[in-house]
């Protein structure tokens, strides 16, 4: 059972069409396409420097090698939900699949930075095409407490790919060539499509109206503007003329789309969705959670490679217990909210979230790991809590056929929650950087101290020319305004993390109406 759209009352549901076993090794196909595209929005991060060197790319050009899969993942999300629904949730996948396979071995053969560019943007289009379809098809598959245990799985799938892009980077460039952490997706996505031409059930909206091309056109627009926005606002400023024109144009954007959907009699998405709470306020939820994990990813990975001096990879390697905690959340999530309710389990998740973005608070450069692991335990373990049932909540509030423009909505949020916590928190870490390491730079000539305030990499940097004992005074220093950059960008973090408990607390629904005890019943 699940919720009508806007009601929020309970509507019948067809059963489940597949036989337990078959059901289950449908979640494990859909969760190796999950984890190969989730595993792609970090993975290039440890590869950057490699990539500088051997295609001569601009520091622009690596922005632009990582922000291309981003922007256009983004941008295009809702449109493939919208054609899965229509066309068929497997035969998008599949072709996502296809699509994906193809970009990676593109890319893993490029010669020029704009090669890479353009096979990336293709790897966006198809990610855009297979994350939607997997959340989707699950929902498809199963019912009742089955199904909040697949979406566990499917979260926890999420949040491990996310974690283990660095360290799978870094293992893979120490091996073989840079165009490798590429190319291993090729083998993974056509085992992956085979697999699931004969596990993986097909599922559509059977009363689907004529498509909606101004709404298509409106939503990508709106949602390429403003994840463009979001990109540019760190290195060009927030009140940055490019900046602010690419928000303003997402608001007048999708303040059409939002308009237009309200009036067009078959609609890509149902605007009057948003009245039900389950929906918008998971969804609120769901992005705060990922504006608080990837921004501390974001800065942790920094924190440990230029303060405590590992390695990318020894720094990916010391980022993977976030993940395990993701995944005991995730498994915890389930029965926590067939006893406590989806209020109170996201409640917690995010309050133990926040638990752990604080202790980043207190650290210093010379406090070492144990800080580190501690904070991304909880964290992990917190937001593997809270994502289930939030998740649960957007997608059991709309009708089976349409899961995949709801799976869309869920995804999006994720995506721009995050590239906002990547954003605010790096803009946060490079102001009060700059702000503390003024002082302590004063005495340097003009040039070098421009050079070493305008990162801690740079700082680095200049210290190797000016030699000891200057050397010593300027990494100490630099070091020690990193780390209160790191504590002032945690305790953003912390702040947006109780927000998403308050916001749970106050206005997300405890249980569906209608739920009784025995719903949660296996």
């Amino acid at each position: 059972m699940i919720t009508d759209q806007v009601t929020g009352h309970y509507q019948p549901q067809p059963k489940v069409t597949l036989a337990p076993p078959r059901a289950w090794m449908a979640v494990v196909v859909l969760s190796v396409s999950l984890l190969m595209i989730g595993l792609d929005n970090t993975i290039l991060n440890v590869t950057l420097p490699t990539l500088q060197r051997d295609l001569s790319a601009t520091s622009a050009q690596l922005q632009w090698i990582v922000d291309a899969y981003l922007l256009v993942f983004a941008g295009l999300l809702l449109t493939a939900g919208n054609l899965g629904d229509r066309w068929g949730r497997r035969r998008v996948l599949q072709a996502g699949l296809v699509v994906f396979g193809l970009g990676s071995a593109l890319a893993s053969l490029s010669d020029t930075p704009t090669q890479l560019i353009v096979s990336r943007g293709l790897m966006g289009v198809g990610a855009a095409m297979i994350m939607p379809s997997t959340l989707s098809i699950i929902t498809n598959i199963f019912t009742g407490p089955r199904r909040a245990k697949a979406i566990a799985i499917w979260t926890a799938v999420a949040g491990l790919g996310i974690a283990l892009g660095p360290v799978t980077g870094g293992w893979l460039l120490e091996r073989f060539w840079w165009g490798s952490i590429f190319l291993v997706n090729v083998p993974i996505a056509a085992l992956t499509m085979a697999a699931g031409a004969v596990l993986v059930p097909e599922s559509r909206d059977p009363a689907a109206g004529p498509p909606d091309p101004i709404g298509v056109i409106l939503s990508i627009t709106g949602l390429l503007s403003l994840v463009y926005g979001v990109i540019e606002a760190p290195s060009r400023g927030w009140t940055d003329p490019v900046t602010l024109t690419a928000f303003a144009a997402a608001v007048l954007i999708l303040g059409a789309f939002g308009w237009w959907e309200l009036r067009t009699p078959h609609p890509m998405l149902q605007i009057r969705l948003f009245r039900n709470r389950r929906f918008s306020v998971a969804s609120t939820a769901i992005a705060l959670a990922f504006f608080a994990l990837f921004g501390a990813l974001f800065f942790l990975t920094q924190y440990l490679q230029l303060v405590l001096g590992y390695s990318a990879l020894g720094a990916g390697a010391r980022t993977v217990p976030v993940a395990a905690g993701l995944i005991v959340g995730a498994g915890i999530s389930a029965p926590l909210t067939a006893r406590a309710g989806t209020k109170l389990a996201v409640t917690l998740g995010m309050v133990l979230a926040a638990a752990g973005l604080g202790v980043l608070t207190q650290v210093t450069a010379t406090s070492g790991y144990p800080p580190v692991l501690t904070a991304l335990i909880l964290a992990g373990t917190g937001i593997g809590i809270a994502m289930a049932p939030a998740t649960d909540s957007v997608m059991g509030s709309l009708p089976l056929a349409k899961a995949s423009v709801g799976s869309a909505m869920n995804d999006t949020a994720r995506l721009i929650g995050g590239a906002f916590g990547v954003a605010v928190l790096g803009t946060v870490i490079s102001q009060v950087y700059t702000d503390h390491v003024t002082g302590p730079t004063a005495s340097l000539s003009a040039p070098a101290a421009g050079e070493a305030r305008d990162s801690l990499q740079a700082a680095l940097q200049v210290a190797a020319q000016v030699g000891d004992p200057a050397a010593a005074s300027l990494v100490a220093a630099a070091r020690a305004a990193f780390t209160d950059a790191v504590n002032a960008a945690a305790f953003v973090g912390t702040a947006v993390a109780l927000a998403a408990a308050a916001v749970a607390l106050t206005l997300l629904p405890g249980r569906p109406a209608g739920w009784s005890g025995e719903d949660a019943q296996p």
